[in-house]
């Protein structure tokens, strides 16, 4: 499946790739009820890991992250090496536009098959997407236009 998301920040590129290339920033990206803790943050770079557990409630998901195609001030992608999907690969992309920076949200996932399957489908369709990334603009924007 694909989910492709975008949204625009009064801000500097610079600024902007700074936010998103701190995997720390995972914590204010992520809106409520979903608590996030982060276990390891490694330095942004091709092979970088985080890791981290998303709190639903009282329903942990854990999730491992490896980066690659990092480029500084342009974006990077990272991709669930264990976590509740199949599959998941998420690419950032920043493009400088008129008044800021526009960032895309590019995801393609896969679901498992049986009981995994429903609980990812339920913590991971369509409209949550939407939502986290819709909270996610809007964090980025609050954190980052003065």
């Amino acid at each position: 499946m694909i989910f492709d998301y975008a949204f625009t920040v009064r801000a500097s590129l610079a600024a902007v790739a700074d936010f998103h290339h701190d995997a720390r920033a995972l914590k204010l990206l992520s809106p409520p009820p979903i608590v996030v803790q982060l276990h390891l943050v490694e330095p942004m770079a091709n092979g970088s890991i985080a890791e981290f557990t998303l709190w639903f409630g009282p329903l942990p998901v854990r999730w491992r992250a490896v980066h690659s195609q990092v480029a500084a001030q342009r974006g990077f992608t990272d991709t669930q090496a264990r976590g509740p999907l199949r599959a998941w690969q998420h690419t950032h992309s920043f493009d400088e536009v008129a008044g800021g920076v526009r960032v895309q949200e590019h995801v393609e996932y896969e679901h498992d098959s049986g009981w995994r399957g429903v609980l990812s489908r339920l913590l991971f369709n369509p409209p949550a997407l939407g939502f986290l990334f819709w909270y996610r603009g809007w964090a980025t924007r609050r954190a980052l236009e003065k």
